[in-house]
């Protein structure tokens, strides 16, 4: 059957930090919480997991830059044969940062789900605190995946929205902002949870959190990808923290959305309503 889904609203003590936000719970029908996350230590193990195909001039400088975080900062680039040499490029990064870059090489292009869920499954044998990913093209800055990752050390998903106050897009055409905010609307009108951002990629995992989804189960590409994960984390029982950061338009190359990629969204999200499953949990949205 169908999850049934309510939505309820807890508001802030008087005690709250200036900056909490409140909480929205969203109900399934079972009883299980998926949330067993802690404090974020002064410097997690965070692997960056970065899809890439035909990203060279753009990996060149993203890599250094989440370097730069800090030492416990790791980057996996997973490339799909590039014919640009960007597997190239992300060979020579793991030979100058030996230990703190590595590289899979896929064989051909196959599309940014199965590159994520193939990067995720890399990753976790590593055993990292926490697993990020985001765009190669950066459009997402790595500046704010500390704030992403201190949210996730209280939270099962800490996700950057562009969607909520304080964030927004830069450099994108009027058509780019309506699929991606429509889509997005669609997507949370559908599932019936209270995501802004469901469309969004820029996302920190603690580990247990991935490592408890079934990878398997996950099918999509592109948007709805992305769809699908935060909602499985939702339904999981897990606490989802929105945080607004700038979406900037690619710096180089091409931008990989196609009609399919949109379409494929707009059916998988009626999928995933519908899916037969014994896992309703309840799962939690936070605004911040």
């Amino acid at each position: 059957m169908p999850c049934s889904i309510a939505i309820t609203r807890r508001e802030q003590s008087d005690s709250s930090p200036p900056q909490a936000a409140t909480c929205r719970q969203w109900r399934g029908a079972g009883e299980h919480r998926l949330t067993s996350v802690s404090p974020s230590p002064a410097d997690p193990r965070v692997t960056v997991v970065i899809p890439t195909f035909n990203e060279r001039e753009n990996l060149i400088s993203l890599v250094p830059k989440v370097l730069r975080l800090g030492p416990g900062y790791r980057v996996l680039v997973v490339d799909d044969n590039s014919p640009d040499g960007t597997g190239e490029v992300a060979d020579q990064l793991a030979a100058d940062f030996p230990g703190r870059v590595r590289v899979l090489h896929r064989p051909d292009k196959q599309g940014i789900g199965p590159a994520y869920i193939a990067g995720f499954r890399a990753a976790l044998e590593d055993d990292p605190a926490y697993i990020a990913e985001m765009d190669a093209d950066h459009s997402h800055d790595p500046d704010d995946l500390p704030r992403l990752v201190l949210a996730a050390g209280t939270h099962d998903l800490a996700l950057g929205s562009r969607y909520v106050r304080g964030g927004s897009t830069r450099g994108w055409p009027l058509h780019r902002r309506l699929i991606s905010r429509l889509g997005g609307l669609y997507a949370r009108a559908v599932l019936r949870v209270p995501i802004a951002d469901l469309t969004g990629g820029f996302k920190v995992f603690p580990r247990d959190t991935l490592a408890s989804l079934n990878l398997d189960d996950i099918r999509s590409d592109g948007y709805g990808f992305q769809i699908e994960t935060t909602y499985r984390v939702l339904r999981a029982g897990g606490r989802v923290a929105e945080l607004p950061i700038v979406f900037t338009d690619r710096v180089a190359g091409a931008s990989k959305l196609s009609r399919r990629i949109v379409l494929e969204a707009m059916t998988m999200v009626w999928r995933l309503r519908f899916e037969r499953t014994s896992e309703h949990r309840i799962g939690h949205a936070c605004n911040r």
